[in-house]
């Protein structure tokens, strides 16, 4: 925590001097060098050492996400008044990235109670929404999800078939929810439901709901291939009565704050990434020192040097885009573009990267004694969720021909 309290200051300091292109910079600002070496330090104390085993056993990293509350990590760019860490987005994006190095399901976790759970709230809710559903997430005592996909709807995030109708005061919610990262452990939800069909996308509506209660139910965990630490389920919505102030934002607001949100926590999945990319390509560095072949370690191969480097360009190259994406951010300049590319820059790199790994290690990689298959089944997952691939490439190029258009 003291490390935080002098990041603090130090991000005070360097913001009264003027926000600085990432070009400019010859390293990171000395609050963010800090920060990134605080999370390294737990990530390899406290996540390393058992991410197997919580990937073995399907566990929620209950104690660890309490630690990570207890250092500022679980609402790193919330305001101190609610409890938060009160950093910025770039601060955000690195401790995300070095926690997922430690262990891809605690930092996926982290990810969506920062941005997709805490994110909307901060931005679009009421001062007493903020004190109700925020303060008590920031501790790591409660974590939240964000309930959006749908059996049926995959991508299309304006075809929201869970509907709410008023009922009096109330508004009561039907329908089921897909793919709810943090549900089984979630205290809350940001629920998407749709409050008049006959506007399609824009009579789509968003809902603060307390887990558990009365008629909210949950499908089973998903047994996934990886990110197995954080859980995956249906959320069902069977006649979920919630007084008014449950609304988060105006009526049919859902779409906008739901592709807002999207976009910021894209650059969380893209930190994320990084961090696996990171974790596979120590992992293969490491291993080609050791193993010797023909008399020598195999580092000294060409062919393993070339994978080597390749792996590290493709990481590089990533992780300036996803802090970019951040510093755009936090400058409060457009980033939807740039959220885009650093997504679908750092997972494809955490695939190639990962895959890579395994064909250094050979044999080694194929087997759980060694982390490497654990690396490629959790990074498959971030060329998919909070948009696929395809959907990164659709949302670049579509912003791209807007610039051109002027």
């Amino acid at each position: 925590m003291a490390a935080l309290l002098c990041a603090r200051k130090a991000l005070v300091s360097w913001a009264q001097c003027g926000r600085r292109c990432l070009s400019q910079l010859a390293e990171l600002p000395e609050m963010h060098q800090m920060l990134r070496q605080t999370c390294r330090d737990f990530a390899e104390r406290e996540l390393a050492p058992i991410a197997a085993q919580l990937d073995r056993e399907h566990r929620f990293p209950a104690q660890q996400v309490r630690e990570l509350g207890a250092l500022g990590l679980l609402a790193v760019e919330t305001p101190e008044a609610l409890g938060g860490a009160g950093l910025d987005y770039l601060a955000y994006a690195i401790a995300v990235e070095e926690i997922s190095r430690g262990c891809a399901s605690t930092g996926v976790i982290l990810s969506v109670n920062n941005s997709l759970y805490l994110g909307p709230i901060l931005k679009f809710g009421s001062e007493e929404q903020k004190q109700q559903w925020v303060t008590p997430f920031t501790t790591g005592e409660q974590v939240g999800c964000f309930a959006l996909s749908e059996p049926g709807n995959g991508s299309d995030a304006g075809a929201a078939a869970t509907v709410a109708r008023r009922d009096g005061e109330e508004w009561v919610l039907n329908g089921t929810k897909a793919w709810i990262t943090n549900c089984w452990d979630a205290s809350a939800a940001v629920v998407f439901a749709t409050t008049d069909r006959s506007l399609r996308h824009k009579g789509i509506s968003a809902f603060l709901v307390p887990m558990p209660h009365p008629g909210v139910s949950l499908g089973k965990k998903e047994d996934k291939l990886g990110i197995r630490a954080s859980s995956t389920a249906n959320l069902i919505l069977e006649d979920v009565r919630l007084p008014p102030q449950s609304m988060l934002g105006q009526p049919g607001m859902g779409f906008k704050i739901a592709m807002q949100t999207l976009d910021s926590g894209r650059i969380g999945i893209a930190a994320q990434a990084l961090g696996i990319g990171q974790a596979a390509l120590d992992c293969a560095a490491d291993y080609a020192q050791k193993r010797s072949a023909f008399g020598a370690p195999i580092a000294k191969l060409q062919a393993i040097q070339f994978k080597l480097a390749d792996m590290s360009l493709a990481l590089e190259s990533a992780r300036l885009l996803t802090w970019r994406a951040a510093m755009l951010r936090d400058s409060r300049k457009p980033y939807s573009k740039e959220a885009a590319m650093a997504k679908l820059a750092a997972s494809e790199a955490a695939t190639f990267i990962s895959h890579q790994a395994i064909q250094v290690l050979g044999g080694m990689g194929y087997v759980t004694d060694m982390p490497a298959e654990r690396h490629y089944r959790d990074a498959r997952i971030t060329e998919i969720y909070e948009g696929t691939s395809e959907i990164q490439r659709l949302v670049i190029a579509n912003l791209l021909l807007k610039e051109y258009q002027g």
